[in-house]
């Protein structure tokens, strides 16, 4: 009988120090209690490690920041500003060393992926998928899935990168980082751009140069449901990434796309997301060992967040990855 895979959540402390100036803003560091609380209190427990991520290092985050960023993102940060670039980019002394242990946790995660885990989930906040390689934008400061597809590459030699992106809002920053880049394959399912920030996202934009095609967005009308992604899924999802034979998965996991929140007019269920876990989990015991790095993204609704969360890794630790009988290849 398959036993049920542990889960290795990489959280800190720190991240509830982010101070967005409290009051109405949605992200929150009770996004972060809700859903560590949830899982705690879920049949998951006893299959969760929880392990505190260290420090993305300068080198990394240069790989798709610029340093003349990094320096004002800092000195926002210990100079008492309260954002950066932008209202919505709320900030407080400690949200530099925040960002660094957010960005920092994608790389520890990927240590023990290329160790003898298999699944790892990252619970962290800032989120990253809109920052710019120089801008801040959305409530992101540090872009975490593309600094992880980075260090995957370059550290383990990992060339083929599907980062498979969930959030009802486009990840306009993991696209502007890769748009040329024909090895990482972005792949988003958001809100159609009409009518959603950051208003990029349009079907159109399938990459540029070397890198067209390794860019596939399917926008969704408000109010699309469960039904409209999992014929997404079927129809262009799985072609595509067969296609592609990714060797490692990156998952920007963003549950603002459920109907309780309102941070977005799409209508998702909380059973939709563990029915995408048991998508990617299939997709990363073909092509990838089983292997998987989810970093959250998105999710105001506390209750919805913490839900679809948890029903999210029930489905990937659900899935066995024991080996499937398989033809011997010719000779």
């Amino acid at each position: 009988m398959p036993v049920s895979r542990p889960i290795t959540i990489v959280t800190h402390p720190l991240y509830l120090a982010h101070d967005t100036g409290g009051g109405e803003h949605p992200e929150a560091p009770n996004r972060l209690t809700a859903l560590l609380a949830k899982l705690q209190a879920s049949p998951l427990k006893d299959r969760l490690t929880i392990i505190e991520p260290r420090k993305a290092e300068r080198c990394w985050l240069t790989t798709f920041h610029a340093e003349h960023y990094l320096f004002r993102l800092e000195e926002c940060a210990l100079s008492g500003k309260t954002h950066i670039d932008h209202p919505d980019n709320q900030l407080c002394f400690e949200s530099y060393e925040a960002a660094l242990l957010s960005a920092g946790a994608g790389l520890t995660g990927i240590d023990l992926l290329e160790g003898e885990e298999n699944l790892v989930f990252c619970a962290v906040r800032p989120p990253g998928h809109h920052a710019e390689s120089n801008l801040a934008l959305g409530f992101c400061f540090l872009n975490n899935c593309v600094v992880a597809a980075r260090y995957w590459q370059q550290q383990y030699g990992r060339k083929r990168i599907l980062i498979l992106d969930f959030d009802a809002h486009h990840g306009n920053g993991i696209q502007s980082a890769f748009e040329e880049d024909p090895d990482v394959f972005y792949l988003s399912l958001h809100e159609h751009p009409t009518f959603s920030f950051p208003g990029s996202g349009y079907a159109e934009e399938a990459g540029t140069g070397p890198g067209r095609g390794a860019t596939l967005n399917i926008p969704l009308p408000p109010g699309a449901d469960d039904q409209l992604v999992l014929n997404a899924f079927a129809r262009r999802v799985e072609p595509a990434l067969a296609a592609f034979a990714p060797e490692r998965i990156i998952v920007a996991a963003g549950f603002d796309g459920h109907r309780d929140d309102d941070m977005s007019g799409l209508a998702y269920s909380t059973e939709l997301y563990g029915r995408l876990g048991e998508h990617l989990a299939g997709w990363a015991k073909k092509f990838c060992q089983g292997k998987l790095l989810s970093i959250l993204e998105g999710g105001y609704h506390l209750e919805s967040l913490a839900d679809s969360t948890a029903t999210y890794l029930t489905a990937l630790s659900n899935h066995s990855i024991e080996e499937e009988p398989c033809s011997s290849p010719s000779t």
